[in-house]
């Protein structure tokens, strides 16, 4: 079974820190991978025309932004950057690497990208 997985949060998805369960905000599960595939880039493409800024891996994760989007952490005494994630899973792993899709580990991001909490990241 594979999972396109839909995700609203201060983390970019290829943490996997604990509660990153937290962040879903849609999951769609499908028994064939090229399918999956096919919905994962339609969902990417509808990312990309609304989002500036991307960072893209070949495990067939993205994190998407907008550099105004950020919320404030009590923790990190900081305004933290909010992404909206896609993410090819299959039964809720990392698909394996011969599985990866080298045409995807792009980006577009702007110099100031901040990644997650360094509080949270450890």
């Amino acid at each position: 079974m594979y999972q396109v997985i839909k995700m609203h949060g201060d983390m970019e998805p290829w943490w996997f820190l604990d509660g990153w369960e937290d962040d879903i905000i849609e999951v769609s599960e499908f028994d064939d991978y090229y399918e999956a595939l096919k919905y994962y880039k339609e969902e990417w493409r509808r990312l990309y025309q609304k989002m500036p800024s991307f960072i893209s891996k070949s495990s067939v994760m993205t994190a998407f932004w907008d550099q105004d989007d950020k919320e404030w952490c009590e923790e990190c005494d900081d305004y933290l950057q909010q992404f909206h994630s896609l993410l090819l899973l299959t039964d809720w792993h990392k698909i394996p690497k011969k599985w990866y899709r080298p045409g995807y580990d792009r980006r577009n991001d702007h110099p100031h990208h901040k990644p997650a909490c360094p509080l949270i990241s450890k």
